[in-house]
């Protein structure tokens, strides 16, 4: 097990009608700016709950956050911030909203002249402007953790950053809101969730048997209640376990002590960024295949993964490792997930070349656990996920 520092100081407010809590959250003399996406929170009654908590405070409002937060949209919160002598952030809404809110708390109090370096250069942000959240959508975990992935599309540019000054002071996680969701994004939110967990686990074994069994119950625990959140998403027992998975998912835990992964992410964030395609059908696209390149490398916790998580009892380390690859690629079927970049685009041909053309540039010569998905691997990944 590998030495760690693990501090993480983000409030959760658990449960039932936990909005209300906002009013004693939020401090009372500041005057905050309210954050939200494309408006489905005027549909399902989280909005009115909102203002209804902060009726007594100062509050102005920025909506238009898009499903990947767009660079350019933020950087118009960012001035209406400085304009208007915000001095508190309040997120509404899913992972991306968070995402964005985390790079205005960046941007807000930036002392240089361009904000696209704090992502471009990877500039770490040890003190933003404070704010708190209130989840509407499970999967990424941004609710409790410090890290936040940004587009500009005009570039057709991806980045992700973070730094300790990026924590929520406070998130409120309520699963009555996971009622009112579309099922596309609670497939989403299952298969985010899911493959968090296995950037930290699928890598080598290490001897943290406790965090092992952390991420396996996590896994676990998506797979039995995935189906009855998908099926009935106004069940709360299934709800509120769901939610609980996508924010222990990412909130820092299950990484300490363990080798990590992150390459299928970082493949995967250029699908995105070219097509479009939505964050968590990147990662299954990208995700089996990653595992059957590296399977030299991740074939003992690959078995163990499937032995734990999917009962596969039968065959030698190597059968049950590629068996529990398929379980993987079966399970993102069944949320009616696929897995093929050809069933998102035509004109995915030249994406190999693309993908190995941008790590090249950035320099990306060793990603991964073992510090070896570099532009030839890439390529070879996103040629295998055609």
């Amino acid at each position: 097990m590998l030495n760690f520092e693990f501090k993480n100081p983000t409030k959760i407010l658990f449960g039932k009608d936990q909005i209300a809590a906002l009013a004693k959250e939020v401090p009372a003399q500041s005057k905050v700016l309210l954050l939200y996406g494309g408006g489905s929170i005027k549909k399902n009654g989280v909005y009115d709950q909102v203002k209804k908590a902060l009726q007594q405070h100062q509050l102005l409002e920025f909506g238009g956050i898009e499903p990947n937060p767009e660079y350019k949209t933020l950087m118009k919160a960012v001035q209406l911030i400085k304009q208007e002598g915000i001095d508190f952030l309040l997120a509404v809404g899913g992972g991306s909203v968070i995402d964005g809110t985390k790079f205005i708390s960046a941007a807000a109090v930036y002392p240089g002249d361009n904000s696209w370096d704090i992502l471009a250069r990877g500039i770490r942000t040890e003190k933003g402007m404070p704010f708190g959240s209130v989840l509407t959508l499970p999967a990424t975990g941004s609710e409790m953790n410090s890290g936040a992935v940004i587009n500009r599309s005009e570039i057709q540019e991806k980045r992700t950053m973070g730094g300790p000054g990026l924590f929520p002071v406070f998130s409120i996680l309520d699963p009555q809101v996971v009622q009112s969701l579309p099922a596309r994004q609670i497939q989403n939110g299952i298969t985010d969730a899911f493959t968090h967990v296995l950037e930290q686990y699928l890598t080598y074994p290490i001897g943290a048997l406790l965090q092992d069994r952390f991420a396996e119950s996590i896994l676990q625990t998506l797979v039995e209640v995935g189906p009855k959140v998908q099926k009935d998403p106004s069940d709360y027992t299934a709800a509120a376990n769901f939610m609980w998975c996508c924010t222990m998912a990412l909130n820092g835990l299950i990484q300490k002590g363990v080798p990590t992964d992150w390459a299928t992410h970082m493949i995967a964030h250029e699908l995105t960024a070219l097509y479009g395609i939505d964050h968590a059908r990147t990662l299954a696209i990208i995700a089996p295949n990653l595992y059957r390149y590296t399977f030299e490398d991740k074939k003992e916790k690959l078995a163990q993964y499937g032995e734990r998580v999917w009962n596969i009892t039968q065959g030698t380390l190597e059968e049950k490792a590629e068996a529990a690859i398929q379980k993987t690629v079966d399970f993102f079927h069944t949320l009616e997930i696929k897995t093929r970049l050809s069933d998102y685009t035509d004109a995915y041909e030249q994406t190999a070349d693309i993908v190995y053309q941008r790590f090249e540039e950035r320099g990306w010569k060793g990603l991964g656990e073992r510090k070896k998905i570099g532009p030839d691997a890439a390529r070879r990944i996103v040629e295998l996920s055609y």
